[in-house]
C-alpha cells in the first residue's frame, strides 16, 4: 500500500511539476539560425517547423572530400504531454559535389538525405531570478547583477539517428546521439547557450562535440548570434565560427540568416543559410470552471471534451480542425496548475 501511494505521489509530483514552469512562449522561440539547441521545450500545442536553405564551400583535399554541399535542413518541435518534454526531428536533404584528389582530380555529384534524427529533450532545472525592478529601497541594488543568473537552465537530449540517408553519409546503422543542453540567461536581452553532444555512438563515425551561441536581442524584433563550434572525430577535427541576424515578422513566424567559417580538417571554406521558422499555435492555458458562487465546477461541457480528446493520435489530427469560438456563459477564471 505504501509503495502503491509512493508511486501515485510520483506520477501526480512529476506532472504538477511539469505544468508549474510552462515553456509556451507568447512569441516564437526558434534555435535558428544557429546550430545549437535551447533547453526548453516549445510548449505543449505547438507545432513548430524550422528551415534553413544553405550552400556550404571548403577546398578540395587529397583523396575522397565533400568540397562542395547545398540543401535544405528541416527541424520539427513539438509537445504533447509535458511542458517540459519536447519531441524533434532533423532532416537534412542535401546536394553534394564527391571529389577524388591524387594525380588528376575528378568528381561526381549525389543528392539525397544526409541526416534524418529524431530526439527528446527534457527540461531538468530552471532557475528562478529575482526582479530588480521592485527594489525600491536601493538604486544600487536596483541595478545590481543578480548572481543565479550564472546558473543554467538544465537539460539533456536522447536521439537516433537513422540509417535512411544517402549512402555517402551512411555509418552502418542506426546510432544513438545524447547531449546536455545548458542556457543562461545574463540579462533580459543576452542569453549563452552550450550543448555538449555524444553523436553516432558505436559507430566508426562517433563524434564528441561542444557548440557555444551567445545572443543579443537589440529591439523585440531583431536579435544577432555569435556562434563556436568544435568536433573531434577518429579521424580528423572540426569547428566552425559564425555571426548571424534574426527578424520576428509576427508572433509566429521568424525570418534568419548566417554566415559562417569551416575549419574540416586541412580545408577551409565558408557557409551561408537563409531560413524561416513558423508555429502552428494550438496551445491553451490550463483553467477552472467556477460557479456563481466561486466554487470549482468539476463536470462541464469543457472537461468532457478534454476528456474525449485525450489520445495522442486525435492530438495529431486535432491541428487540422477548426477550434469552436463560442465561449462558455459561465463565469471563468484561469489559473496555472
Amino acid at each position: 500500500m505504501k509503495n502503491y501511494k509512493l508511486k501515485l505521489f510520483f506520477v501526480f509530483f512529476i506532472f504538477g511539476f511539469s505544468s508549474i514552469y510552462s515553456q509556451y512562449t507568447e512569441v516564437i522561440n526558434s534555435n535558428k539560425p544557429g546550430f545549437s539547441e535551447s533547453p526548453y521545450s516549445v510548449g505543449t500545442g505547438v507545432y513548430q517547423f524550422e528551415s534553413n536553405f544553405f550552400l556550404r564551400n571548403t577546398s578540395i583535399e587529397p583523396t575522397f572530400s565533400l568540397p562542395q554541399s547545398y540543401g535544405a535542413d528541416i527541424f520539427f518541435r513539438t509537445s504533447f504531454f509535458l511542458e517540459k518534454l519536447e519531441l524533434n526531428t532533423q532532416l537534412t536533404y542535401q546536394r553534394d559535389k564527391v571529389a577524388f584528389k591524387n594525380i588528376f582530380t575528378s568528381h561526381y555529384f549525389t543528392s539525397g538525405l544526409s541526416k534524418m534524427t529524431i530526439g527528446a529533450k527534457y527540461l531538468l532545472y530552471q532557475p528562478t531570478y529575482t526582479d530588480k525592478s521592485k527594489e525600491v529601497r536601493s538604486w544600487r541594488r536596483r541595478l545590481a547583477f543578480d548572481k543565479k543568473r550564472l546558473i543554467p537552465s538544465v537539460a539533456v537530449y536522447v536521439g537516433m539517428n537513422t540509417d535512411f540517408v544517402n549512402d555517402i553519409h551512411k555509418t552502418g546503422g542506426i546510432t544513438p546521439k545524447v547531449g546536455v543542453l545548458l542556457q543562461n540567461n545574463l540579462t533580459r536581452d543576452f542569453n549563452l547557450i552550450t550543448n555538449f553532444y555524444y553523436d553516432k555512438i558505436g559507430s566508426d563515425f562517433s563524434e564528441f562535440s561542444y557548440i557555444v551561441t551567445a545572443t543579443q536581442n537589440f529591439s523585440d524584433r531583431w536579435s544577432a548570434f555569435f556562434e563556436n563550434q568544435g568536433v573531434f572525430k577518429k579521424y580528423q577535427n572540426d569547428g566552425n565560427i559564425g555571426l548571424g541576424l534574426a527578424y520576428l515578422f509576427s508572433k509566429d513566424l521568424q525570418i534568419n540568416t548566417s554566415g559562417r567559417m569551416l575549419f574540416e580538417g586541412k580545408s577551409e571554406g565558408f557557409y551561408a543559410s537563409v531560413g524561416v521558422s513558423y508555429r502552428i499555435n494550438k496551445h491553451e492555458d490550463s483553467y477552472t470552471d467556477l460557479d456563481d458562487n466561486g466554487k470549482e465546477v468539476k463536470d462541464t461541457p469543457i472537461s468532457r471534451y478534454e476528456k474525449s480528446q485525450g489520445g495522442f493520435f486525435s492530438r495529431i489530427f486535432s491541428i487540422f480542425k477548426k477550434k469552436d469560438k463560442k465561449k462558455s456563459s459561465r463565469k471563468r477564471s484561469r489559473k496555472r496548475n
